[in-house]
């Protein structure tokens, strides 16, 4: 009788080490996979071009007065975007255009400009897809680089050159951990 009660003991001891085990496991996989998951997230990048710039023939021009305007609804429209928690990253090139476009975004986010050379669009996106994955980066350059950054992501091909020219466009390009690569191209405006 006594030899029944210990071997029940023991059985009920191995259970209870199980459940144990199970509940350990069971946990480490859960933080696992949400760590995989978290690494992985979707990455969402906002390009956009400089807005209208002076005429006169300086080497570095700045903007018009409608490329302030211009550029200050741009930061009223991105003022307001929060997948998450709003735009992280914003980087301009070194013409001072792009720089000003930037600016009134950059002000009202309080998020420094970081100045780039988009004339290496791989050496771009690679720093913005190892160095900001799961973030939002805003990106400001010239209309003749924007295309080559858009497909440099993988995103759209087919972009009509001629809807660059009215300075008022934004690319949103959305860089999944799996899946395709989406572009949505708006338009912006005072």
């Amino acid at each position: 009788m006594i030899d029944r009660i210990d071997e029940y003991k023991n059985k009920r001891k191995k259970r209870q080490l199980r459940k144990v085990a199970f509940g350990i496991l069971f946990i480490g996989f859960s933080v696992l996979l949400a760590w995989f998951f978290e690494s992985q997230a979707t990455t969402t990048v906002l390009l956009t071009t400089h807005t209208e710039i002076r005429s006169d023939l300086q080497t570095n021009p700045g903007l018009t007065d409608e490329g302030t305007k211009r550029a200050k609804a741009l930061q009223r429209m991105l003022s307001s975007v929060d997948v998450v928690s709003g735009i992280d990253v914003i980087f301009a090139t070194q013409h001072r255009a792009t720089q000003e476009t930037a600016e009134p975004i950059s002000r009202n986010l309080d998020i420094p400009i970081t100045i780039v050379d988009t004339g290496d669009a791989q050496q771009l996106i690679s720093n913005i897809i190892s160095n900001h994955k799961g973030e939002i980066i805003l990106v400001i350059t010239r209309p003749e680089a924007l295309p080559e950054l858009v497909v440099e992501l993988q995103g759209s091909k087919n972009i009509d050159p001629s809807s660059l020219q009215g300075l008022d466009q934004l690319f949103v390009v959305t860089v999944p951990w799996f899946g395709k690569v989406k572009t949505l191209q708006l338009q912006y405006g005072i």
